[in-house]
């Protein structure tokens, strides 16, 4: 691989952030969509560009770094992003590994941490990686002079913006904030050919239609950022700020068409945080793809009080058969501790809406946020039951850097993991963020309880069985059945 310029690496991770879930093969294992859109925009300016996704090769963290060593690449970056929120801090620990692997075969390879969680913590991840770069931001307007100089053999890197650089003397040099990408539509296509597409696989229950048929799996954006201030969230660290910008819909169907047509996609996340906002641009977008006349099953997130009829008739022409809703908690005061933003008496109203549309619902469930208490726990629990969702995610909360629950953990001293991984929800060093009133174990305890109160509901694998057939609700009874293993759970 004479030539080549940079190499992008995804970390495989998923024995550590999944636990003993990672051997049942019930996760998803999603193409790197952040790497795959800086590949492509690289190789546009010229630059040659190698694409690793150690997890989809299920390469461990010094094959990986052999790998990239063997392509002998002028920067080895490792994106630690994920294809939502809280999947970039839990990457760190194999991210760190791959890094370390690389500085001990090839010590004078320039190596480079990028994502989520770095730009979030890059001063931190200057201290304590082996990295020699990293990257805050997006990276469009750092990755090129960077190569550039690097190509050029300069001795000293430049100040360049949004990146975080360390001399041989360990003396950090800082750039400036690189701004946004304004115009999306300025982007090629996510270089989805670098990757083995048809590997991917899809998360079981957006296939519990076809449960045994969960590859090929895509993902696509029609949208990056959320212009909403969620106190849990960080996908805005990537951004700097809270703001959302648009792709083209011409720009959305010709990926689509690729998809579809070269690997006979059928199974596609939409990985938008707010995708179901703009009723006139979801309609039209929505329209363009039932035109199509492809039998697609996406999903697709939309919000409580954005969601309107008309979108979702739209959404479920055009292939999205599961609609992801933040419902978070089933307490008002908790609800509006975290400026959620809507009222709980929509809750009801959007999901009879949804059902009406023969559409499936993805709940999203969060135990343990900060004006949690147990008699609010049993809120939520009984929200999630009276909804009897197809899917419930079910998770705790997590400080995740970048949010502000992060910023609140530090001001008020609460314990954080001492593992990057024990950001995960599944992994045996899990240990969500405590409460005003409970600590981080309890809050645990009681979200495994709840994972297993919902899922081991007769009244729920019945649903299950009566709309997707014996088979998925075997495969939840099967999933149900399964401890997760606690090393911080407390009642």
């Amino acid at each position: 691989m004479a030539g080549v310029d940079i190499v992008l690496v995804k970390p495989g991770s998923q024995k550590q952030i999944y636990g003993e879930l990672s051997a049942f093969n019930l996760t998803a294992i999603e193409p790197p969509l952040w790497a795959a859109i800086l590949a492509s925009y690289l190789r546009d300016k010229g630059f040659k560009v190698v694409l690793l996704d150690a997890e989809v090769e299920g390469l461990s963290y010094l094959e990986t770094a052999q790998r990239v060593v063997d392509a002998d690449p002028l920067l080895a970056a490792v994106m630690v992003s994920g294809s939502n929120p809280s999947a970039s801090t839990m990457n760190m620990t194999g991210a760190g590994a791959i890094i370390g692997h690389l500085v001990d075969l090839a010590p004078e390879m320039a190596t480079m941490l990028a994502g989520l969680h770095p730009s979030a913590l890059p001063q931190r991840t200057m201290d304590e990686e082996k990295a020699r770069y990293v990257c805050q931001g997006e990276g469009f307007h750092t990755l090129p002079p960077l190569l550039a100089a690097l190509k050029g053999g300069v001795k000293k890197i430049p100040v360049i913006p949004g990146l975080w650089s360390k001399d041989e003397d360990g003396i950090v040099q800082i750039g400036p904030p690189a701004p946004l990408l304004e115009d999306l539509d300025t982007l090629p296509m996510p270089a989805w050919d670098l990757l083995p597409m048809p590997n991917y696989r899809a998360h079981n229950w957006h296939c519990f239609d076809h449960i045994d048929n969960r590859q090929p799996y895509g993902v696509l954006y029609t949208s990056l950022g959320c212009p909403y201030h969620c106190t849990f969230c960080c996908i805005n660290a990537l951004f700097g700020k809270h703001t959302i910008r648009y792709r083209g819909l011409d720009a959305v169907m010709a990926e689509i068409d690729w998809m579809v047509n070269t690997h006979g996609i059928k199974n596609i996340k939409i990985i938008d945080e707010m995708f179901a906002m703009n009723e006139k641009r979801t309609v039209a977008l929505c329209e363009m793809i039932a035109s199509r006349g492809y039998d697609l099953n996406f999903w697709a997130y939309a919000r409580v009080n954005t969601v309107t009829e008309r979108m979702l008739e739209a959404m479920k022409k055009a292939g999205i058969n599961w609609v992801a809703y933040g419902f978070e908690s089933g307490s008002k005061r908790v609800i509006e501790d975290v400026t959620k933003g809507y009222k709980m008496e929509l809750v009801d109203k959007v999901v009879q809406m949804t059902r009406n549309m023969d559409q499936y619902i993805c709940a999203n469930f969060i135990f343990g946020l900060p004006e949690d208490d147990y008699d609010s726990m049993h809120e939520t629990l009984a929200l999630m039951l009276d909804i009897n969702a197809e899917w419930a995610n079910i998770y705790a909360a997590m400080a995740f850097p970048g949010s502000k629950l992060y910023d609140l953990a530090l001001q008020k001293g609460w314990a954080l993991p001492a593992t990057w991984q024990g950001f995960s929800q599944y992994s045996s060093d899990s240990l969500p963020l405590p409460t005003n009133f409970l600590s981080g174990g309890q809050v645990l305890a009681f979200r495994d309880y709840a994972f297993n109160t919902y899922n081991r509901s007769p009244r729920y694998q019945d649903m299950i069985r009566r709309t997707f057939g014996e088979a998925t609700m075997r495969h939840i009874q099967e999933m149900a059945a399964k401890d997760l293993l606690r090393n911080h759970a407390t009642v």
